[in-house]
């Protein structure tokens, strides 16, 4: 049996790939470009680094996302067990304290002596060694283009932005409420919430659709992933838009009016140890200067101190329904999986779940075993069924969501705890 398996880049899915064949014995070989070279949006050198923002989206079962982070805790998940660990009070979401997510992850693989780290570029890739391709969404120019070689020369992309953080201490309070939405999370409320009167949301909205943005000039078609729109994109499809996305206001109650506010900014916490914040969905693409003139125009950020600017960068995926099967697995070259954003699959957890189900079907492979495999009644299942089969025309990357999760017209919940027995009776027999 062959015991060494290469894995390339140590993201959020990466990390968990390795982690799940490490601790089954394998000889690992990882290679990982940081910190000897730097994607445009990443600056941490550790691994699992967590680039958009800090949460990992909501923790409750009747939630996708929340039945598939159950799953993955349930089949081990480093990454996930990590993220609980390091948590930070975020209502009904998970959010995590990024620097010490990624050091603990990063202590967790280097303390493995079968995982051999290789701090290095790979360009090509050996289809006779078994590998799982983890380079995430902003994988090295050169190795895209061996891949897109071994693929019939697919040129898939979007277009990806990052929101700006904050510091707590240059806030206004007396503009600023505490709380949760619905009132959900901890007791005191975990996120701030600048809110805007429609005078003000008015002067906000006006300026943001007319701010400046960086001109992106390496791309011709501009793709934006809906999940990721720039803030200024999404305002201008109108004047409301922004009222029944990032700045709704329903279930939150200003306690100095006791009413709902017109509009609501909400800000959340990146670390418990620190008071900087980020900008809850404001991702953009405007230029520096412009994010803190447009932002600085909500009266609890009239005299914000930004620590860091929103950004935007070029996203890569493959064409998954043409080239992957639903393990993850290169349909032409069954030495090689690909896991991660780059595989299809949007999202920091269903990154990891990806990288996770890749790993446990490598090893399964390598032992001349059956393939694991999850159903579409279950979130895991779901998610990699759905992109090996969606249509090849137009596809684009996909996050867990009940939509795609295969049901009887059960509740929510009744289709978790269904899921949830599922992934259970499997995790027994692996």
């Amino acid at each position: 049996m062959n015991k060494t398996v290469r894995v390339i880049g140590c993201g959020l899915a990466g990390a968990e790939a390795v982690y799940q064949l490490a601790k089954r014995g394998f000889e690992v070989e990882l290679y990982e470009q940081k910190p000897v070279k730097f994607s445009p949006a990443h600056k941490n050198p550790n691994f699992a680094e967590l680039v958009c923002s800090n949460s990992l989206k909501s923790n409750e079962l009747t939630n996708s996302c929340g039945l598939l982070k159950e799953e993955l805790r349930i089949l081990d998940s480093l990454v996930i067990k990590t993220a609980d660990e390091v948590s930070v009070p975020s209502g009904a979401a998970l959010g995590v304290d990024r620097e010490l997510f990624s050091q603990k992850i990063t202590e967790k693989i280097k303390s493995f002596s079968n995982v051999k780290i290789y701090y290095q570029t790979v360009e090509e890739i050996d289809t006779t060694i078994p590998t799982i391709i983890a380079t995430g969404p902003l994988t090295d120019e050169k190795l895209l283009e061996n891949i897109k070689e071994l693929l019939g020369n697919d040129d898939l992309y979007f277009f990806d932005a990052i929101a700006p953080i904050v510091s707590k201490s240059s806030l206004d309070q007396n503009s600023y409420f505490i709380a949760n939405r619905y009132d959900k999370g901890g007791e005191e409320g975990d996120y701030i919430n600048c809110p805007m009167s429609k005078e003000e949301y008015q002067v906000f909205y006006e300026e943001l659709i007319k701010a400046k943005t960086v001109e992106l000039h390496d791309f011709e078609n501009k793709k934006v992933f809906e999940s990721c729109m720039p803030i200024e994109i999404s305002a201008k499809r109108g004047f409301k838009t922004l009222l029944f996305g990032i700045l709704k206001p329903k279930g939150l109650i200003d306690p100095k009016t006791g009413k709902m506010p017109y509009a609501v900014l909400q800000l959340r916490k990146e670390s418990n140890f620190n008071d900087l914040y980020n900008l809850v969905g404001c991702q953009t693409n405007m230029l520096y200067g412009e994010q803190k003139r447009v932002f600085s125009l909500i009266p609890a950020m009239k005299n914000a101190e930004f620590v860091r600017y929103g950004e935007m960068h070029k996203n890569s995926y493959i064409n998954a329904p043409k080239h992957l099967n639903k393990f993850y697995q290169l349909k032409n070259y069954p030495n090689i999986f690909i896991a991660g954003q780059l595989s299809g699959v949007e999202g920091y957890v269903e990154s990891i779940s990806s990288g996770l189900y890749a790993a446990l079907n490598m090893a399964n492979m390598l032992k001349n075993k059956s393939f694991v495999e999850f159903s579409n009644k279950t979130a895991i299942g779901s998610l990699s069924e759905y992109i090996a089969t969606a249509n090849q025309n137009g596809f684009q990357p996909m996050n867990s969501n009940w939509g795609i999760i295969s049901h009887n017209g059960e509740e929510k919940i009744e289709r978790a705890e269904i899921a949830l027995q599922e992934i259970k009776q499997k995790a027994k027999n692996m």
